[in-house]
């Protein structure tokens, strides 16, 4: 069946870099949501853990238990609030504040300007009274960037934000708060990070999506997914293939089936615009729930060897090709 390979030195080569990048690994939180961007949760906590990363960052609780015992702190995004220990969740919203229960550490995120979630500007001090009457334990700020990754001054204007808002709250007597605005792009564009903690996660598993102009450190990927042969045959010129009938074969042809598909979580993409392998072998024809048709007789192909590569054909970014992969495909650590 299809597979993945995880590079554990190509892992921890990126580690080495943000590191050296940020002037401390004790700084860096690695961000393990959504099946650690495919990757595999549990492999990759482990392997960050064993490096000397301290701290985590996951989607919901069900992520959290699974792998907060290998971290100093596991911050939780969203879900269900249920207590755990070494944990923290972000505080999503105002209302927020009035439906946890109390003594549960929070981290406020605040809307600097993205305005998809976190407390708003002028209800920093209705959150400070929430927070007070609720007994809840703030333990940190944070807030996130909409275009680290692009060439505008906007990155500049959230970072003021934000310093307005940690004075604000420094002068209301929170003064050892953990505090950290950064995530990949953003860690990989400042040249001097005073956060507590830069939230790392494409940057991790080997991908900087930083424009070219900001002289982006070369990180190396992590993952390949891999499809094994399920059957051969030869395709006589003008045969079809696949569903829909969209590939003609203009001469006799050697092809096999893969098994891989969009049903463990393969872009099915566009059969007039044929998606073609690392080693040059075209998808095609329709992709299948299960399987994949490929000009090759090989009994393994590699279909993808770069994530950001490969969303380039299909006109997405890498973040989408990697987290869609199903939790099922089996992953071998290299």
């Amino acid at each position: 069946m299809a597979f993945i390979t995880i590079n554990q030195d190509n892992f921890y080569y990126n580690l080495k870099q943000i590191a050296l990048k940020i002037g401390s690994l004790d700084k860096i939180a690695i961000v393990l949501k959504d099946n650690a961007y495919g990757h595999g949760l549990e492999i990759m906590a482990k392997m960050a853990s064993d490096f000397g990363i301290k701290h985590s960052v996951v989607h919901n609780y069900s992520e959290a238990i699974k792998i907060k015992h290998l971290f100093k702190t596991t911050l939780i995004l969203g879900g269900e609030v249920i207590p755990i220990k070494r944990c923290s969740y972000v505080i999503n919203s105002i209302s927020h504040l009035d439906e946890i229960p109390e003594n549960i550490k929070i981290e406020l995120k605040f809307d600097t300007g993205m305005h998809r979630n976190g407390i708003k500007i002028n209800e920093i001090e209705e959150a400070l009274s929430k927070i007070d009457n609720n007994n809840l334990n703030l333990v940190g700020l944070m807030t996130h960037h909409r275009s680290s990754d692009e060439l505008t001054s906007e990155f500049f204007w959230q970072e003021k934000q934000f310093d307005e808002i940690k004075k604000f709250i420094k002068n209301k007597g929170f003064d050892s708060l953990r505090v950290h605005s950064c995530n990949s792009s953003a860690t990989l564009r400042k040249k001097f990070i005073t956060d507590d903690i830069v939230r790392v996660g494409i940057s991790a598993y080997g991908y900087n999506e930083l424009p070219k102009a900001f002289n982006p450190i070369k990180l190396k990927p992590v993952m390949k997914l891999y499809a094994k042969k399920v059957s051969s045959r030869i395709i006589q010129k003008g045969q079809r293939v696949g569903y829909g009938a969209d590939f003609i074969a203009l001469h006799d042809i050697t092809v096999s089936t893969y098994d891989i598909g969009y049903g463990d979580g393969w872009c099915r993409g566009d059969s007039l615009k044929s998606y073609i392998t690392p080693d040059g072998f075209k998808i095609l024809g329709r992709v299948s729930m299960d399987l994949i048709t490929l000009d090759s007789d090989q009994e393994e192909v590699c279909i993808v060897s770069n994530a950001q590569e490969s969303a380039k054909q299909f006109n997405t970014i890498s973040y989408e090709i990697l987290t869609a992969l199903s939790s099922n495909i089996i992953r071998y650590l290299l």
